[in-house]
């Protein structure tokens, strides 16, 4: 099954706008919306923006065209169902990969109005606008945050993963439960990923690689929780963009061998599937420290603390499921990874070696 005309929602962010430049390099006509918010340097959500063709002004309300293969970007709010609804109505999608949401587990402590609002009244506005469009496959980011509690390792989708530690994680797994519904209901295809400590060039500045990178070069001091005693299934931006191009043209189909009295969480009689990705390969915290160390040729300045609240102590992957659906799973080493962000990190801002 082909599909060409897509939505990415937040485009300017992290992972959407590795997404969408695949994409449009694959020849899909694409169409992105961002609000753009000041959650993070705004300024690097614009230059995400410029590195996808998006060069005109991207305030003026309407529509803009990338000067690569005339994709169109709408700046605005998915909690604004009324431009929800226009973006749909002008536009003949035959899939959506939803990715904006509010980020950041430890923000959701401050902020928790603001996840309610885009993860799951925003969430809401799309997956409608899907059923009304009718819409032929519902992709969106869920997170490893929603195994929460959960001890049992790795982490796998067809486990239960009831027990969130933050609102943040609790918001991705509520979106699951709508798009199950939805699903059910409506027959919507839909496919839930739960990203595991997705990294890489243009990341964002509150993720740890940012932050102690940053930091390491001007020789001021990092934190580290927990005293370090955590490990991250640490996953490479352009594996993630492989994962969801090949599962673009695999809609899920209802599963005939779905038992109700002993229903296996991941599939379902509904056309849904929910699939981690992530690198199979938890990474110690001192270990990612020390690749980052070497990448930059400089020692961190370490300071120690506690474990914060709504932090997990271990992250692990099983991604066998998504193997088996799409032939693929992620691979990219740690020391690749962070060298490559690293550079990224030191052109970007204009850093001599």
């Amino acid at each position: 099954m082909q599909f060409r005309k897509i939505l990415i929602t937040g485009n300017a962010g992290f992972i959407g706008m590795h997404v969408f430049m695949k994409l449009s390099e694959k020849g899909y006509e694409l169409t992105g919306i961002d609000n753009i918010n000041d959650y993070y340097d705004v300024n690097l959500k614009i230059s995400r923006l410029r590195a996808q063709g998006f060069q005109g002004d991207i305030n003026n309300g309407e529509p803009i065209k990338s000067t690569i293969n005339n994709n169109l970007f709408y700046k605005g709010n998915i909690q604004d169902k009324e431009l929800v609804n226009k973006v749909f109505e002008e536009n003949d999608f035959d899939c959506v990969i939803h990715l904006a949401a509010q980020a950041g587990v430890r923000y959701s402590l401050q902020n928790p109005d603001q996840y309610i609002q885009s993860n799951i009244c925003g969430f809401q506005n799309i997956v409608e606008a899907c059923r009304s469009k009718q819409i032929k496959h519902f992709i969106y980011a869920s997170s490893s945050s929603v195994y929460g509690l959960n001890t049992k390792m790795p982490f796998s989708a067809n486990n239960g993963a009831d027990h969130p530690v933050s609102l943040y994680g609790a918001t991705k797994k509520s979106n699951e439960l709508v798009a199950h519904a939805y699903a059910h209901l409506f027959r919507i295809p839909t496919t839930g990923l739960r990203f595991f400590t997705v990294y890489g060039p243009f990341g964002r500045p509150d993720m740890a690689i940012f932050s102690f990178t940053k930091n390491i070069l001007e020789g001021k001091s990092i934190d580290v929780y927990n005293y370090g005693r955590m490990k991250r299934d640490f996953t490479y931006v352009d594996d993630i963009c492989e994962s969801v191009e090949r599962l673009i043209h695999k809609p899920p189909q209802p599963d005939a061998d779905f038992n109700s009295d002993n229903p296996v969480p991941a599939r379902s009689s509904a056309p849904f599937r929910i699939f981690n990705i992530g690198n199979h390969h938890p990474v110690d915290l001192g270990e990612f420290i020390s690749a980052i160390e070497d990448a930059i040729g400089k020692k961190a300045i370490i300071n120690y603390k506690p474990l914060q609240m709504g932090d997990v102590l271990d992250t692990f992957a099983d991604v066998q499921d998504l193997h088996d659906y799409i032939d693929f799973q992620p691979h990219t080493s740690i020391n690749d990874g962070v060298n490559r962000f690293v550079k990224w990190y030191k052109e970007y801002y204009n850093i001599a070696d």
